[in-house]
């Protein structure tokens, strides 16, 4: 997908006040204890997510994040389509107060791609 100038500039901007890693790192992440998150669209989740991934669309993740994770300092490892969305949604978790926030850089496709597990057969 080919995303506009203006959109991957607030995307540059918000990566630049948070945390990224790589599948590797999250998943490193996750078996330290860490909470992942898919932030993508609902009909994206059902077709497809990493295997153990909560459920916070970009739509909604703010105005649910507290009442998921009332913990601030809970570790959470967000994930989008490609890296673009999940890092947005952490900065602005990071605006709420939220302290221990990484994107995961590359997104779902990379996560498939690395042969992580998946879980893609969710009711509909």
């Amino acid at each position: 997908m080919t995303h506009s100038s203006e959109f991957l500039k607030i995307v540059d901007d918000a990566k630049s006040r948070i945390r990224e890693t790589d599948v590797r790192g999250a998943r490193q992440l996750i078996a330290g204890g860490a909470v992942l998150i898919d932030v993508r669209e609902d009909n994206e989740f059902r077709n497809g997510h990493a295997f153990g991934a909560k459920h916070l669309g970009r739509g909604i993740i703010e105005r649910d994040i507290v009442q998921a994770f009332p913990d601030k300092d809970t570790e959470l490892v967000l994930y989008c389509g490609g890296g673009f969305r999940s890092a947005l949604a952490a900065d602005n978790l990071q605006k709420m107060g939220y302290t221990n926030i990484w994107s995961m850089d590359g997104g779902w496709k990379a996560w498939k791609d690395s042969g992580a597990p998946i879980d893609d057969d969710m009711p509909f």
